[in-house]
């Protein structure tokens, strides 16, 4: 097993599903092949981010039954896990991550295998560039809600006892890490997406210590393998999260507000949701929710509990 690079942007000419499957020409086939239980790190080109943007276990490799000379590396959905910065190609000391892309410098070069879609990882290389995109970032929109802030803004210091740094930077178990490690990961990426405002009722409220009230909701449950990613993550005051956690408010397509009018009182509806019953969506648009894990919430769970 290798770990490796997959090259993803937001318009392609491959028939990618983003979170699901990989789709990749003939040539690179021994190389995804290799990756099969084992961790591939994505990263999209100038039509995207810029740089390497999350992390997710490879399950199979299937062919494309309408190419033949293609074919698509499946992913473990709930393996998913979005890193926290969009990591860029260089480290801070301006040395490339993969050492395939340095140039005599060791700065990033210009051609080579810049242009390969899938490049292998060394465990040092996929290290680095994982520790860096999932070092904590703090601002006033990421603050929990209670609790002791945390004692460093960036890295894994040796001061923050509960986290286990041989796994995560090896990689085994990244989706199992712990929940304890991934949860307040997830939270500081979906508040700062939202700017720590309620995405359903557009309240945006601090505690008398600054704290945002609201919480990040995974729109597809964990337990149901939903990700760790922004793209399944809504900023919710804690009321609208159990309303949505228990299937009485659901989001469309078009991002406008499902409300389940015999469990919820209009009067009750008018306070709590927008007054054009349309979700606020975050800054970036590759941030909004995926239609994917808005349908797996309608289709499972809106109208489905009491």
């Amino acid at each position: 097993m290798v770990k490796a690079v997959f090259i993803q942007n937001p318009s392609s000419i491959y028939k990618d599903r983003p979170g699901e499957a990989y789709h990749f020409p003939k040539r690179y086939l021994p190389t995804v092949r290799n990756t099969v239980g084992d961790w591939a790190i994505f990263y999209e080109n100038r039509s995207g981010a810029f740089g390497y943007v999350s992390v997710q276990k490879v399950l199979k490799v299937i062919p494309d039954s309408s190419q033949s000379d293609h074919f698509y590396a499946i992913m473990d959905v709930g393996s998913e896990w979005s890193f926290e910065r969009v990591v860029p190609r260089a480290d801070p000391s301006n040395v490339a991550y993969e050492t395939s892309l340095r140039g005599a410098d060791g700065r990033p070069s210009s051609g080579g295998a810049n242009v390969s879609a899938v490049r292998k990882l060394s465990e040092v290389e996929f290290a680095a560039i994982v520790e860096f995109g999932l070092a904590e970032t703090r601002s006033s929109d990421s603050l929990p809600r209670s609790g002791p802030l945390p004692s460093h803004s960036i890295g894994f210091a040796d001061a923050q006892a509960d986290f286990e740094p041989a796994h995560l930077i090896t990689g085994r178990d990244l989706e199992t890490t712990s929940r304890k490690i991934r949860d307040p990961s997830f939270a500081r990426q979906v508040k700062t997406a939202y700017g720590a405002r309620c995405a359903i009722s557009g309240l945006s409220l601090r505690n008398g210590r600054g704290r945002p009230e609201v919480v990040a909701a995974h729109i597809r449950p964990v337990a149901n393998d939903g990700p760790d990613t922004v793209r399944n993550g809504l900023a919710l005051s804690g009321t609208v999260h159990w309303l949505f956690d228990r299937g009485l408010i659901g989001i469309a397509d078009d991002y406008s507000i499902l409300i389940s009018d015999n469990k919820i009182p209009k009067e009750t509806a008018a306070r709590l949701i927008t007054r054009d019953q349309k979700l606020l969506l975050p800054k970036e648009k590759r941030h909004y929710p995926h239609p994917d894990y808005l349908r797996f919430h309608r289709e499972e769970i809106f109208g489905q509990l009491s």
